[in-house]
């Protein structure tokens, strides 16, 4: 397929940029390894409102920054979160005296790095309350709710309470009062294509995908093709098994575009939504039009908000954005000053030999099977573990020199600062977790099996998952196991192998996008991250 880009490692960087041709935008000066797209008439004089995540759901989260809605937003790689970092970093940036709300989708990756930023801006001394939106009815109660675009509901009401001065308590109680009064639902045609990348299919002409995500994963339920008016009949009924049954009820509908659904198809669509019984109940329309989408998936979702005088009279106010309505078009370089972070190498380096083949073998494989785990985790994910791991391979590669690699503790605390700062995606965070806590521990007692062990707990206590919910933890905890009874390199690799094959056997768990998936898709494929370690503790054992 063809695509308007240039470098596929810079679509991001240069997007914002194009972006930035609104004269009332601006990027931090640590913009692009930070990138942070922030008012530039903000004066920290009332409650700074900020979101964001991956990239690739443009106009969000960028394209709704402006007077009354979001002060600032956190853009992280396509289809993966930002960093602690980067968040952390608009935190500090945008807040004042009044505090700052953090505007949450409900995924693995944005819960930890927008939680770990929030954590870290309260021991700084900034007043910081999250909101976690779960707007996704697709996938029932049982399982956590994903956020889809009902999240710009979200960021349109507490936006204009912000401009209007009023308190942080006040704003993410009526944010969280709008969440739960929040439900959407989607449908396509095909998956979303990555640009610069192979294409991939996994419906046929035939085939339709009902109640699916906003990152490339499969829907919940593969329907048949059918004309336009039954497809809407079949998301919309789904929809209202969700609401209330209150004939009194009203509410704000958003019809979203995700992204390459031709605009006589949206109006259509619209026509198609405007028979069915829910029609009824509609008082205000967002769109038709591109406001989260899936970089150019052709389909469609709908989002309504049960509205009262409180969410209306927020919601019909005016607000400036460029994706709600005209703005001039000027070019403009305006930068804010980022805020000074910590070191993230703070110690001073030392030299282990065998340490650094160690770590320059592993990042050589982290980086050498990138393709290949993109491949596998577009079967079950949304087709980008290869590169979120092989970014942090590349980062240990560039640094290796500048290492403590004679301190166990220190190393490990560097690696864990490193992949905070640098690695993407809910892994990144994880691990970087896992390796910070096992540095602090193997500071105190000197035992690396442990240390580890302690750190993954730390993980889990964190992201949630433990053995048997299809995760890297199924290679990890067994593998550290091992190690902490003093086996052999070997044993530890072997056991961390026997975790990955595991993961093939696992067709139902209530965590992370495997549960969003059917026990077919599942089935015989392994977890990208539990293969990922597997191969790591295998190189690991070929080096001795």
């Amino acid at each position: 397929m063809k695509f308007f880009i240039n470098e596929p490692d810079q679509i991001v960087n240069e997007a914002i940029n194009g972006l930035l041709t609104n004269p009332k935008l601006a990027k931090l000066d640590s913009f692009p390894e930070i990138r942070v797209v922030i008012r530039k008439d903000w004066d920290k004089s009332k409650v700074a409102v900020i979101s964001g995540g991956g990239s690739g759901h443009e106009p969000a989260h960028a394209g709704f920054v402006g007077k009354g809605m979001l002060t600032a937003a956190v853009c992280g790689d396509i289809f993966a979160s930002p960093t602690v970092d980067a968040v952390l970093s608009a935190i500090l940036a945008a807040t004042g005296p009044k505090g700052c709300l953090l505007i949450i989708k409900n995924y693995t990756g944005d819960r930890l790095n927008f939680g770990l930023a929030a954590e870290q801006a309260r021991a700084l001394g900034y007043e910081v309350k999250t909101v976690t939106v779960d707007d996704d009815i697709a996938l029932g109660q049982d399982v956590k709710k994903r956020g889809l675009a009902g999240t710009l509901f979200i960021h349109k009401i507490a936006g204009q309470l912000a401009e209007e001065g009023k308190s942080l308590e006040e704003i993410a109680a009526v944010a969280q009062k709008v969440i739960d009064r929040t439900a959407s639902i989607g449908l396509s045609l095909t998956e979303c294509q990555h640009l610069g990348q192979e294409p991939t299919s996994r419906l046929s002409d035939q085939e339709v995908e009902l109640g699916l995500g906003i990152h490339g994963e499969p829907g919940i339920e593969v329907v048949a093709y059918a004309p336009a008016d039954h497809l809407m009949a079949l998301a919309i009924e789904k929809l209202e098994a969700a609401l209330s049954t209150d004939t009194n009820d009203r509410y704000a509908m958003i019809f979203n575009n995700m992204g390459s659904v031709s605009p006589i198809e949206m109006s259509l669509l619209v026509n198609a939504f405007s028979k069915t019984k829910l029609a009824a109940k509609i008082d205000y329309m967002v769109g038709p039009a591109a406001l989260m989408s899936s970089i150019n998936m052709s389909g469609f979702s709908v989002s309504v908000l049960l509205l009262d005088k409180e969410i209306e009279s927020a919601l019909l106010a005016d607000a400036e954005p460029l994706a709600w309505q005209l703005q001039s078009f000027k070019r403009a370089d305006v930068v804010v000053s980022s805020p000074k972070l910590p070191e993230t190498i703070p110690y001073e380096a030392s030299a282990n030999e065998k340490v650094k083949e160690l770590i320059e073998k592993t990042g050589a494989l982290l980086v050498a099977v990138e393709k290949e785990i993109n491949g596998l985790d577009a079967k079950v994910g949304d087709g980008d573990a290869g590169s979120t791991f092989a970014l942090a391979g590349k980062r240990l590669l560039l640094v290796v020199d500048k290492l403590p690699l004679n301190d166990t503790g220190k190393l490990l605390l560097t690696i864990g600062r490193i992949l905070a700062r640098e690695a993407g995606g809910s892994s990144g965070v994880l691990l970087s977790i896992l390796f910070t806590a096992a540095g602090n521990t193997y500071s105190k007692d000197g035992d690396l099996g442990r240390a580890l062990l302690d750190g993954l707990q730390k993980v889990k206590d964190y992201g949630g998952a433990k053995v048997g919910d299809r995760t890297m933890i199924d290679a990890l905890e067994p593998a550290f196991e091992a190690l902490a009874q003093k086996e052999s390199v070997q044993i530890v690799a072997d056991a961390a192998r026997k975790g990955a094959e595991y993961t093939k056997t696992i067709t139902n768990t209530k965590f992370g996008r495997s549960s969003y998936l059917s026990e077919s898709v599942l089935r015989n494929i392994p977890d990208p991250g539990a293969e990922v370690i597997a191969r790591v503790f295998e190189k690991i054992a070929a080096l001795k």
